[in-house]
């Protein structure tokens, strides 16, 4: 039985044959598709307490990044959007590198 509750999005086929690292699927489509520096917004959804919302802020630690917050409609869950200025495509990677390593995380 598979446990959908342990996926990481690194996990996650890219949707064929593709040998390439999902990352590297992904920045080459930032680079076609966005223009850098820019402010970039993540998405994530994360079970509601104060543990794995720390977790998440201190990825995000000197940076300039900003935080919208909404609990789900039963209060077991927290959607956080965070608006941070990228530079470049790496660094946008790089962020959700960083959160895939919480678990628990969904990241959109």
């Amino acid at each position: 039985m598979t446990d959908y509750k342990n996926i990481n999005i690194q996990d996650i086929p890219d949707g064929g044959d593709n040998p390439k690292d999902f990352y590297e699927t992904f920045k080459e489509r930032l680079e076609d598709m966005e223009t850098f520096p820019k402010d970039y917004t993540y998405k994530f959804i994360l079970p509601k307490d104060q543990d794995h919302f720390n977790q998440i802020q201190r990825v995000f630690d000197d940076t300039d990044a900003k935080f919208d917050f909404k609990d789900s409609k039963t209060g077991k869950y927290t959607s956080i959007t965070v608006t941070l200025p990228v530079k470049d495509a790496d660094q946008v990677i790089y962020f959700y590198k960083e959160v895939a390593k919480i678990k628990g995380v969904i990241m959109l």
